[in-house]
């Protein structure tokens, strides 16, 4: 029979660990929805009416907290706030773009969490250009009021190459 001590630390193990794992199925969805909503910015014809645009700005926003950090580096650039965060999904820099992101590496410690994924992208350019994008993505995230969110969110681009001419070159 077990005494009430090694019962006690039993649960307490149990709910750490189920913490991490409903903490780890809510980051892979909490990205999956970014992927989407960022995505969901465009036809294969172009940006969606400004309108569209702004509504799924305001929800991209949401999935991060106030102070948190958006950095795609180069050409796609930084943010620094929720507002600003907002303001840069409500300028499309590409025509068209299609995310995946595989092969999470999830840590996860109480409230806080990191992150690191394969980023794998067909986006079009601004001048008609099809593009290849592959990168790594290095998240932060936190639970605020048991709803994981993005604290951090910073793009290491490897590849960036025409569709028509490969990467090999």
């Amino acid at each position: 029979m077990v005494n009430e001590p090694e019962m006690a630390a039993r649960i307490e193990a149990l709910e750490a660990k189920l913490a991490r794992v409903e903490g780890h199925q809510a980051i892979t969805n909490l990205k999956s929805e970014y992927g989407a909503l960022a995505d969901a910015r465009y036809t294969r014809k172009g940006p969606k009416p400004q309108t569209e645009v702004d509504e799924l700005a305001v929800r991209l926003a949401d999935l991060f907290t106030e102070d948190a950090v958006w950095d795609a580096g180069g050409g796609l650039g930084r943010c620094e706030g929720r507002e600003a965060i907002r303001e840069r999904f409500a300028r499309p820099t590409l025509q068209y773009a299609w995310h995946f992101f595989v092969k999470p590496d999830l840590r996860i410690e109480g409230a806080k969490a990191r992150g690191v994924w394969d980023v794998f992208a067909l986006c079009t350019t601004v001048e008609a250009r099809a593009m290849w994008m592959v990168g790594v993505e290095h998240d932060e995230y936190a639970c605020v009021d048991g709803r994981w969110l993005h604290r951090r969110m910073q793009l290491d681009a490897k590849l960036m190459a025409p569709y028509d001419g490969g990467w090999s070159r």
